[in-house]
């Protein structure tokens, strides 16, 4: 079975800054005077090179998703969410024909089990020069129940999911219209607020799938034992309640 593999400096990791846990860490976002390496700023958005270049073999950039803290995806206008993804969207495109890497990857951490380190809402933008972009797919976990659909844009809860407990796919056109970014939003919010419990942690992953562009969301455990050590993946049997409920937001 093939694979792929990248590096992780530690050196560099242990010195990125961290304030999800320890709250009272200042936050570099929110001095925007004193970052550097913007390739461009919009609206209170900002698109840099990632200052902690982690991965060997790699370029790492971050996207600012808004000026201040404390808050997310579900709290800003839709005029900002709008703006935000055709702001992500360029850039992730601008890097892929680039021609500098093999994959480039799209995607958002938010909260602490997300694998995220930084409460300021932002989502990152990742070149690597050798990694198998046929490798990072599995179109199996886009298959799923209907929850809603309008202007060509398909929302489902996967029933093979990636990792399990609960995974959403929006998929679109390649040049998505403003509904992508509208269902990305609800679904957040609907995460954060109102599945199973109150879950402060997610991800959201950008595919492209065939000649659609997908957005997976995953709500955030701790990572199951059984993923882990046998890619078991835990379904809840609540599942279609989930969806219900869901749907009922579009309602």
């Amino acid at each position: 079975m093939t694979i792929n593999i990248a590096r992780f400096n530690v050196t560099i990791g242990k010195n990125k800054p961290e304030n999800i846990v320890h709250s009272e860490n200042s936050c570099p976002f929110c001095s925007p005077e004193t970052l550097t390496d913007i390739i461009e700023s919009e609206n209170g958005m900002i698109f840099l090179r990632n200052k902690y270049n982690m991965l060997e073999d790699a370029d790492q950039f971050v996207l600012v998703e808004a000026d201040r803290c404390g808050i997310d995806m579900p709290d800003y206008s839709k005029e900002h969410m709008h703006k935000l993804m055709r702001f992500g969207l360029k850039h992730w495109k601008r890097l892929e024909d680039s021609g500098l890497y093999d994959s480039v990857v799209f995607f958002k951490n938010h909260g602490r089990f997300s694998g995220g380190t930084m409460r300021h809402p932002h989502m990152q933008i990742v070149g690597f020069h050798h990694i198998d972009s046929t490798l990072m797919i599995e179109p199996e976990s886009f298959n799923g129940i209907k929850i809603t659909e309008k202007d060509g844009v398909l929302l489902n809860a996967s029933t093979q999911p990636r990792l399990g407990f609960g995974e959403f796919n929006i998929i679109a056109q390649a040049d998505p219209p403003d509904t992508f970014a509208d269902f990305i939003q609800v679904t957040t919010g609907f995460i954060t607020k109102r599945f199973i419990k109150s879950q402060e942690s997610y991800n959201i992953f950008f595919y492209h799938l065939g000649d659609k562009l997908a957005a997976k969301l995953m709500p955030r455990f701790p990572t199951s034992p059984f993923y882990v050590g046998y890619d078991i993946r835990l379904m809840s049997t609540n599942f279609q309640e989930v969806c219900s409920a869901l749907r009922r937001e579009f309602e």
